[in-house]
């Protein structure tokens, strides 16, 4: 299992919206493409499809952009690899009868904890976890 670079992408992406949920304005592509090391075109593709999995909203006109559509306690690492590159691991081995009933097993137990743990790291837990290094770092 590799995660291609545009789950890296959308993961930094609704990182960054989160540091800036609780302003409620939202933000400009080319602002967070500088802000993230992302590619603004590349950056406008990753976001219409996060857009389409309900995890991030736009906003039209001068003021518009992107911004976080839910709360980053409600926004799973697994929301947003699911919503980039689909089913965070699979394998064909899973549903091909020739693969033995064992290995097929063991297949779907690897899929439930890799889907479980990216299921259990949310954005605020991310954000919580940088503040409290910034703390240390600076005791």
């Amino acid at each position: 299992m590799k995660l291609s670079v545009k789950s890296d992408y959308a993961a930094r992406a609704v990182l960054w919206l989160s540091r800036h949920y609780q302003d409620g304005t939202a933000r400009k592509v080319e602002e967070m493409g500088i802000a993230q090391g992302i590619p603004p075109k590349y950056l406008v593709q990753i976001l219409i499809e996060l857009k389409s999995k309900q995890i991030v909203k736009s906003v039209r006109g001068k003021e518009g952009g992107y911004l976080l559509a839910r709360p980053p306690a409600e926004i799973t690492l697994g929301d947003v690899i699911r919503a980039v590159e689909g089913e965070i691991f699979d394998s064909s081995a899973m549903t091909d009868p020739h693969c033995p009933t064992e290995l097929r097993d063991g297949w779907r137990r690897v899929q439930r904890a890799v889907n479980e743990a990216a299921d259990s790291l949310t954005f605020q837990q991310l954000l919580e976890s940088s503040v409290e290094k910034e703390k240390m770092y600076y005791i």
